[in-house]
Order: structure tokens, then sequence, then C-alpha cells
């Protein structure tokens, strides 16, 4: 499912989730077609700006499963940053961020990917402020490791948890401002 309600016929589309979503309704932080996890819908227009716009870094956390192990050496690479692939040839280094190995990541549903377990894999947890040109997906593959499965768990206080694919939590406007911590 693509972050947007409208577009393509031949994706779907987060209007096709069950849900009476209020008018004016748009999505904040997109995901790419080929990542899932916590995406925020908002009606209010400031939200964009406020969260990913402000001079106020804001973290996000996801789960990434790539294919074998990861090495220390790899890891403190992703840590202090890596040079990545931008637009039009250009290159961009990534500032540092955090990248820690997850042996058994909780609360995922099942997946594709899950039936070729017997791959050699690693999961990570990769906490950053920024997320710039598919980054995460890039920041991988600079050290010689391919993207399997993409998940944002969380946008600073505002977590996935328990949430399943599609289903939908609403969060009172105080509640969401202040996981998010940023001042309306």
């Amino acid at each position: 499912m693509v972050s947007q309600f409208v577009g393509e016929k031949k994706v779907a589309m987060l209007g096709k989730i069950d849900f009476d979503f209020p008018e004016g309704i748009h999505s904040v932080g997109r995901l790419d077609k080929h990542s899932e996890g916590l995406l925020i819908l908002t009606t209010n227009k400031k939200v964009t700006r406020l969260l990913f716009q402000s001079k106020i870094p804001h973290r996000r956390t996801y789960l990434v499963r790539v294919m074998n192990k990861v090495n220390a050496e790899s890891l403190q690479q992703l840590r202090t940053g890596v040079t990545i692939p931008i637009e039009d040839g250009a290159y961009y280094t990534t500032p540092p961020c955090e990248v820690e190995i997850v042996e058994n990541p909780k609360n995922l549903f099942p997946h594709q990917l899950e039936l070729r377990d017997y791959v050699s894999h690693t999961w990570l947890k990769i906490s950053l402020y920024e997320g710039k040109f598919h980054q995460v997906r890039k920041m991988v593959f600079a050290v010689k490791h391919r993207c399997q499965r993409l998940i944002r768990v969380s946008i600073e206080g505002l977590e996935l948890g328990t949430l399943a694919p599609g289903e939908v939590k609403e969060i009172g406007e105080k509640e969401f401002f202040k996981l998010l911590k940023i001042d309306y």
C-alpha cells in the first residue's frame, strides 16, 4: 500500500482501508511502497511543517532486516555516517545515527520474507533524525547489505506498538503533539 489516498489504480492506497477518514486528511512523513510501519495521518496542515521542516530535528526509528550477518565494522560505519547516492549523480554523507542489532524483534506481523528465514540475515534498529532519499535503504546498501524489510516503528514518542497493518488508531490532538514533541 502506498501512503496516499488517490493515484495509480494498480496499487493499493490508504482509501482502501475500512475507516471513515475525515475530509482533508493527508499523510505526513510518507513511506514508499516497499516500506511499512507507522504512518501519521492528520487534517492539521501545520504538522508537516512543525515535524519535518522545523529547525528542531525529530527522531525516527526503523527496524530493518538486511541480508547476511552485519559485522562490527559495518555497524560503526552506519553509526558514524556513510556516503549515499542521491539525485542527479550527487552524493550525500549521512550524519551520525544510532544503530544496534536486534536479535528477536517483537510485534512483527507475517511477511513474505519470513518464509525464507533460512537465509542469513540481521535485524537492525536504526534511529535517525532525517530520512532523505530512501536513506535507510541506501545506508545499509553502502555497507554491502541489501534491505529486505523496512518498518518504521516510531517517530519521537509516537510508537507503532502492536498496531496491525491497515489498522488505524485515533489520538487526541493534545496527546499527539506531546508524543511528537512539537508545540502547536
